[in-house]
């Protein structure tokens, strides 16, 4: 039956890891083959042209091994490539965007800082986002070399810390009272932001809104998986013990040449 084909997903490496656990969270039910494309990270450093070329890939091996539905784990996959994906494959696509929206909406302070790729921020879908919100201040930061570091395994890093405080006192000094993280690897970086930022100054992440939306367009379909099944793959064509630390011992994460 095609409601038992998993749910593909892929992001430029390790960090739409949490994105899956979410999907995994809210739809326990369901298969998956995440696929991490380590070997070409980071992504928002590349043109549009090999961002869309990368993401093609990346969804012609997931629909070869008969996914249902793609998550574009990925920001500046989504932001970069996803209008081209719909338009050339004919299953359900998820995007990942910077959760701009709601924090624009409960800002007290109207001003809201966000931390991304250079490719999410220089994209047309996120430009295209900013201009609905014209009455809010949106500082902009490139997270220039942390999806680097967290793709090495250094999370915990002296390097990572001089960074993300590099790249926050600015939002700090400017009163933000949201800081919004668009690049799906940045939620692993929450601990580390949360000793930065004052304790006023709430976080958002795209996890969990990119699980519900997932749900809706399999209930809409009717692909939801209702029978329990656990089949999890866990693919990297870089370091799989990278992501291996990632995703725990439960799973294994194996390396396929992509």
């Amino acid at each position: 039956m095609s409601s038992q084909k998993p749910i593909g997903l892929f992001d430029s490496g390790i960090g739409g890891t949490s994105i899956w656990k979410e999907i995994h969270k809210l739809l326990p039910n369901e298969n998956t083959i995440y696929l991490a494309d380590s070997k070409h990270a980071p992504y928002g450093q590349k043109s549009k042209q090999e961002i869309i070329a990368l993401s093609q890939k990346n969804t012609e091996y997931l629909l070869q091994q008969g996914c249902k539905i793609i998550v574009v784990a990925c920001n500046t996959a989504t932001t970069n490539a996803i209008k081209e994906l719909r338009a050339q494959y004919s299953v359900p696509f998820i995007g990942i965007e910077p959760a701009i929206k709601p924090a624009a909406f409960h800002s007290k302070t109207q001003k809201i800082g966000i931390l991304a790729t250079k490719g999410t921020l220089n994209s047309d879908l996120f430009h295209e986002a900013v201009q609905l919100y014209k009455n809010t201040e949106i500082i902009e930061q490139i997270g220039y070399e942390l999806v680097d570091l967290i793709e090495a395994g250094q999370i915990q890093s002296p390097k990572m810390t001089q960074l993300l405080q590099e790249y926050l006192e600015p939002m700090i000094q400017k009163n933000i009272d949201y800081l919004v993280l668009g690049c799906s690897h940045y939620p692993y970086l929450i601990e580390q932001i949360r000793q930065i930022l004052p304790p006023q100054v709430h976080i958002i992440d795209s996890g969990e809104a990119v699980a519900k939306q997932t749900q809706r367009v399999l209930e809409k379909n009717n692909l939801l998986n209702l029978t329990p099944a656990h089949q999890h793959f866990f693919y990297s064509n870089g370091n799989p013990e990278i992501l291996q630390k990632i995703i725990g011992n439960t799973y294994q994460a194996e390396y396929l040449d992509f």
